[in-house]
This record gives C-alpha cells, structure tokens and sequence, in this order.
C-alpha cells in the first residue's frame, strides 16, 4: 500500500507541477548540504570524503563480528509518561530475539570461566560471571581490577538510561538479523514520540507553546523562531536530536519496502519517501537544514571515538567472545578504526561546551544529562519493537557518546596511574551501543551519496 501511495504521490508530482520542480529536485533536497557546519570548523565535504571511502567500509567489517551484532535489551519495559495504546500490530514491527544456542558461549554470563589460584569467595564469583568483555587467562591483578569495574558506579557520569541487564525481560538481539528499516509504524503513535521529544525535552523558550508535528506541519517554523536565540550548549543539544531525527528518516527511506508479494519481499531506496522527508519545498525549508544536523552529529560522535582511544589501547581489555583468534582479529580492526577516527583532520572542538562560569557550566551539564535520559526514557514508549530496538540502541550510543566527551580527565588518568581501580569504564552494553549507532550514522552518510545520485538520475 505504502509503496503503492508512493508511486501515486510521485506521479503528481510529474503531472501537476511545473517541470522546474522536478528538475531541481537533488538541489532542493542537498541545496544547504554543502560547505562549513554551524559551530564546527569542518565542511560536508571533507565528512563525505572521509566516511565514504575510508571509515564505513572497516566499520560495517567490525559490526558484523560476533561481539558487536548482540545487543541484550529489555523491549518489554512500560511506557512511563503516558498509558499504553498498545503495541504496533504488523509483522515488520516485530522483532526475533536470539535462542540460547545462537549466543555464542562467551557472552553468557553462566559461560565465563576464570582460572585463578588461590581461594575465591562466592560474591566474587558471582560478579566475575557477569562480566562480558574479559579473558579467561587474566592475572589476579587483572581480575581484581574487573571486579572493582563491575561494582563502579557511574549513574552520574551516563547521559541516558539503562537497561537492568538482568532483568529476565531483557534479550539478546541479532543486529544483523534485526536490521533497521520501515516498518510501516507511522500516524499519531509515531508522531507522539516525536512530539514529546520537541516539545519537552529540546531547550526552547517557554513562550513557544503550539504542538509540533516533526515530520511536517510546524517543525521548520518551530526551529526557526527559537535555535538562533539558544546558547551553544542547547543549540548544540537540538541539532544532536535533529540529527538522529534525519539519520532514522534517511533508513528508513533507503531500506524501504519496493515490494511484497507471495515469492519476493524487495527492500531498497524510495526517492519518494526521501524527497517527502527532506525536500526544501515539501518540508518549508527545513529538510536541507536536518541533513546538515545529520553532519554535526557524526561529528560529535567521531570526535567520541578519537577520545577513547586510550581505554581500548590497554592491553587488559579484551573483546570477548570465546573464540580466541577472532577476538585478536577484533581487537586489532578496533584500534585501527579508532586510529582512523583520530586521523580526522577537522575534529568538533567540545572545549567550546560548558566552558563559561564554572558553577553555570555545571548547572548546564546537568540539565544536559537529564535532558537526554528523560529523551532515552521516551524509547520505551515506542509501539513499534524494531523500531524501539534501535531507538534504544542510538540514544544509548549517543549518551555514550557524550559521557566520552566529557570524562576527558577520567580517561587521560588511565594511562597515567597504576592504580587497579579505573577512572572510566565502558560496559560491554555501552561499548556495542557507541559503535552501532555511529554505524547507523556512517550509514546515513553513505546514503546520502545513493539519494544524490538517484535524485540526479530521475532529472535526466
């Protein structure tokens, strides 16, 4: 049905309006897309090169391995704002968690084996099964230094919620088995989502009161009247929310149901749907302006990667799987892609974030933090369960993200002292959530390139 719409909205659009409007569809789409970013010292062009030919192909390689496509999640957790209408009824909402027999043996807690000598007390046991990032010929030293890991507490540091990974709700997902696209999930329990994003959780003055229909009817004047007045801090704040707002349109329009039949279920791009979301003219100026939101947020995240490089540089950490080789493999392709990250010539400057009056910058970052949990808790409010899956997925990445940036000092005295106790530590969740949602990002940017050239195509 909805390709059927789609194709019916394009022939409109060819028969109806003037032959300019089609012609110059790929620059109303991409005609702000290009140059310097707002606040930023680096320009589209530099990000496309840099994604396109050298980060996203090594990315993609480390998100199909075994330690980076399982996701544990609790997609059953209530929706604590408002009562549940129910969950999304169609079948591409649905989302299959793993079995037992298809996790592999080292990611399940009951799994882990530590060869230690000398005693071991029952706690300790427990707590070292628990871990998910470690290797069973760890010295005693190492393992004391995980156990204090697991116990470290580090609710103030985090920018969303998490899951209780030991809620007997919470599930391991295939990724790769699980992918993101559309689903069809749409209307008023989709637009309600957004809505309480914008509405509640972006700074805005408060004499900006009308409701906000992300997707088409007051978003681009609802921006334009307040964004250019916020501090960058807030400003920074709404493109970070916008931008993973356009990064989820852009999947969902390349990754689009084409057809659906009794032998073939064809999934591909939908210029349509694109031009729908993004367009200049379909989307009162704004379409344009949330691709370049997209930009600032593969920055700020590319920019976490290049800052946490020391954490996976140490030699105790492991990504653990059980298979021994491949996790070396892993490791190696890691460090590599963190490397490569770091090699950006034109990094986001976050110095230029809570840098004013001390105690102002604080208050900030605390309304900050509780901000974007307050956003991570709206995931769960989500009908669709695929579609909440990889909500879930991208603001636990993006929090992290943002916890990275600003625990700069925490991570450079990882290095610097002897002490078995860490400054800063990645749970193997947040570690799999970062580099998942900066794949979904490095996707979206890859995409893009597939839209311009299709758009080109259709104007010929």
């Amino acid at each position: 049905y909805s390709g059927k719409m789609n194709l019916l909205i394009l022939f409109i659009l060819f028969t109806f309006l003037p032959g300019s409007f089609m012609s110059s569809a790929i620059h109303r789409c991409f005609c702000k897309v290009t140059g310097s970013l707002d606040d930023c010292a680096c320009d589209v062009e530099t990000i496309d090169s840099f994604n396109n030919r050298k980060l996203f192909p090594q990315l993609q390689k480390l998100l199909s391995s075994d330690y980076f496509r399982f996701y544990k999640v609790n997609l059953n957790n209530p929706c604590p704002f408002w009562t549940d209408s129910g969950h999304c009824g169609l079948r591409d909402c649905a989302v299959k968690p793993c079995t037992p027999n298809e996790i592999p043996e080292g990611l399940k807690s009951s799994s882990y084996k530590y060869s230690l000598e000398g005693n071991r007390d029952t706690e300790d046991c427990e707590m070292a099964e628990k871990l998910g990032a470690v290797n069973s010929s760890l010295s005693d030293e190492t393992r004391l230094a995980l156990l204090d890991w697991n116990r470290y507490d580090d609710e103030a540091d985090r920018f969303c919620m998490h899951d209780d990974e030991d809620s007997p709700d919470s599930q391991y997902v295939d990724l790769l088995l699980n992918p993101e696209r559309y689903t069809g999930y749409k209307g008023l329990e989709a637009w309600k989502i957004w809505n309480s994003i914008y509405e509640e959780n972006c700074f805005k003055p408060y004499s900006v009161k009308r409701p906000l229909d992300p997707l088409v009817s007051n978003r681009g004047e609802f921006v334009h009247v307040f964004l250019p007045c916020l501090c960058v801090e807030k400003r920074a704040f709404f493109r970070l929310v916008s931008g993973l707002h356009a990064s989820i349109n852009v999947h969902l329009s390349a990754r689009y149901m084409l057809d659906d039949n009794w032998y073939e279920r064809r999934w591909g791009p939908n210029v349509t749907e694109f031009q729908l979301r993004f367009d200049e003219e379909l989307t009162k100026g704004e379409g344009p302006k949330w691709l370049r939101n997209l930009y600032f947020l593969y920055l700020i995240e590319l920019r976490a990667l290049a800052k946490v490089l020391p954490f996976f540089e140490r030699p105790s950490l492991h990504l653990y799987t059980g298979q021994t080789q491949q996790d070396r493999k892993n490791k190696e392709l890691l460090l590599e892609l963190l490397h490569m990250a770091k090699s950006f010539p034109l990094h986001f400057d976050e110095t230029t974030l809570f840098a004013g009056d001390k105690k102002e910058a604080d208050k900030l970052k605390n309304d900050f933090k509780l901000t974007f949990k307050n956003i991570s808790r709206i995931m769960d409010c989500v009908g669709c369960f695929k579609c909440r899956l990889w909500g879930k997925l991208q603001t636990q990445g993006l929090g992290t993200a943002l916890k990275i940036l600003f625990s700069e000092k925490q991570i450079e005295a990882l290095h610097q002292s002897s002490s078995i106790k860490p400054s800063f530590q990645l749970s193997r969740q947040e570690i799999v959530a970062l580099f998942n949602a900066f794949g979904r990002i490095s996707t979206s940017i890859r995409e893009l390139e597939n839209f311009r050239l299709l758009l080109s195509e259709l104007n010929q």
